[in-house]
């Protein structure tokens, strides 16, 4: 702009002085007045003034509107990459946080790790007993009952469930091991070799409720016998049929005894375990397909376990044509045996049977 002005000034100045020249010129005074009437269109001031267009003041350049410059397209800064909520991305499976039951397992009751020598070093992997070394070292028998005897009931309230339930199952399993040393080896009358084999465990007390109801043992405590044991914890307090495929009989036809302690943190498994192979055994469940009988232990009739399955495998819908108890159990088996057995079992017709039941010691 300056610069624009400069030149103007500069152009005006020499025009100035040619006109000036011009009036001073000693030309005739006609002459004069030519240029006078010329100089007037020469005097293009007008044409000058409009240059002075000065609001040549293109300042309006100074239209600063480059405004534009907010480019405010920084906006941009909504860049942020407003995906962060990406941030929710934080793997939200992280409410994995839920899981802290798996991380929190229950704590290890060790209390039955106190079973655990006897059961290992004298019973063998098919639940048979070697009872004749046994009886040489009963003292460990005594002092493993001494134990049950000695644990506080605080710290048993303490456990959970399936804890008192291996409890429980330890604790029968062991006093019945002590009633069979005690009474080793059998030695039967002859008038009772005639109904039953000489080591049948029926010899013991004459009547076999008598092994149940007439020994008795201290937990706690508490005075009890097996048959107390079995009334009340496995009949009233817990509701866990499985339990009497974990009871030692201490017979051939009875469940095989583990060769290891029932623990709280794996009960379920064991339990399974149990139930599977006492029915897969000669003893606990077969199907004669030809003459349509189904034959269950003899443990499983309603008068002897079979009332205990009502409760959780009690059924309308099937198994129509039997008794309650016997309808559950057939349920509760159902679970544990082949696929062809089960739709034998739930669209054949047949009768059910009990297999008669073998006494003999469950000795090596």
């Amino acid at each position: 702009m300056p610069k624009n002005l400069v030149v103007f000034i500069i152009l005006l100045g020499v025009l100035m002085f040619i006109v000036g020249c011009a009036a001073v010129e000693p030309e005739p005074a006609e002459q004069t007045k030519v240029p006078a009437s010329e100089v007037k269109p020469v005097e293009v001031k007008p044409t000058i003034e409009p240059v002075i267009v000065e609001p040549n003041e293109i300042e309006p350049v100074r239209s600063e509107p480059n405004l534009v410059e907010p480019n405010f397209v920084e906006p941009n800064f909504v860049e942020p990459n407003f995906v962060e909520p990406n941030f929710v991305e934080p793997n939200f499976v992280e409410p994995n946080f839920v899981e802290p039951a798996k991380s929190k397992p229950l704590p290890r009751v060790s209390f039955h790790d106190k079973c655990a020598d006897i059961l290992r070093n004298f019973v063998d992997e098919n639940g048979m007993v070697d009872y004749k070394t046994l009886r040489r070292n009963r003292l460990e028998l005594k002092n493993l009952l001494d134990e049950f005897r000695r644990l506080e009931t605080s710290v048993y309230n303490s456990w959970p469930e399936a804890d008192k339930i291996a409890f429980w199952i330890n604790a029968y399993n062991t006093q019945l091991l002590r009633i069979i040393v005690e009474n080793y080896p059998i030695e039967p009358s002859r008038w009772r070799l005639l109904l039953w084999p000489p080591t049948s465990i029926r010899h013991i007390e004459g009547d076999i409720e008598g092994i149940w109801s007439n020994n008795k043992f201290i937990v706690m405590e508490e005075e009890f016998t097996l048959s107390a044991v079995e009334s009340r914890f496995f009949r009233q307090v817990f509701d866990e049929p499985r339990v009497f495929f974990a009871l030692s009989r201490a017979s051939i036809s009875g469940p095989p005894l583990r060769n290891e302690p029932y623990y709280g943190e794996k009960l379920n498994e064991q339990l399974d375990d149990q139930t599977s192979k006492f029915l897969s055994g000669t003893y606990g469940f077969r199907i004669d397909r030809e003459n349509k009988k189904v034959y269950l232990s003899s443990l499983l009739q309603p008068n002897g376990f079979g009332n205990e399955f009502i409760s959780k495998y009690g059924t309308d819908k099937k198994f129509k044509d039997q008794q309650p108890a016997v309808r559950a159990v057939l349920n509760f088996v159902t679970n544990y045996i082949p696929a062809k057995d089960v739709s034998f079992l739930e669209v054949e017709n047949y009768s059910v049977k009990y297999i008669k039941y073998d006494w003999r010691l469950n000795e090596q």
